[in-house]
This record gives C-alpha cells, structure tokens and sequence, in this order.
C-alpha cells in the first residue's frame, strides 16, 4: 500500500470512528434539567467533551488502520487490481 493510499485509507477511517464515539457519553441540555442559554436547541450536548473523543478517535483509528495494514500486507485478503478504463 503506497504512502498515498494509506493516508486516505487511515483518514477515511479517522472519520468514520469519530462519527461513531460522537454520540457516547453525551448529555443534552434537556436530559439534564437545564435550559439552554440564548434559544439554544434543548437537544444541544451540555459538554461535548471533543478533545477527549478526538484523542480516543485518534489511537482507535490506529488499531484498526494497524489490522487492516497487517491483513493487506500480508496477502490474508487479496485485492483486485485497479485498473484504467482509458
């Protein structure tokens, strides 16, 4: 897997897991009693937390990019080859 690809593919599965633990551990305005300030959407998280999901996104998305490396690496799956249709 050339530098390039891994890049994309490790960042493409960045995303998704930070998608993912978004939601975990969240609290809304309205499940906590309490009344946004300035309109604000009662769904609204009271502390989003963004920096510890972004870390815990961040070694998360290693292992996983780790085991998908490992398994194209070592020929466990086999890929078919890209080719050009021009």
């Amino acid at each position: 897997m050339s530098l390039s690809v891994s890049i994309a593919v490790f960042l493409t599965v960045w995303w998704v897991v930070f998608l993912s633990i978004l939601p975990l551990g969240v609290i809304s305005h309205a499940e906590a009693g309490i009344k946004p300030e300035g309109g604000g959407d009662p769904s609204s998280p009271v502390d989003p937390k963004i920096k510890r999901k972004v870390i815990t996104t961040t070694w998360v998305s290693a292992i996983v990019f780790s085991v998908i490396w490992l398994v194209l690496h070592f020929h466990l799956i086999q890929l078919p080859p890209l080719r050009s249709f021009s």
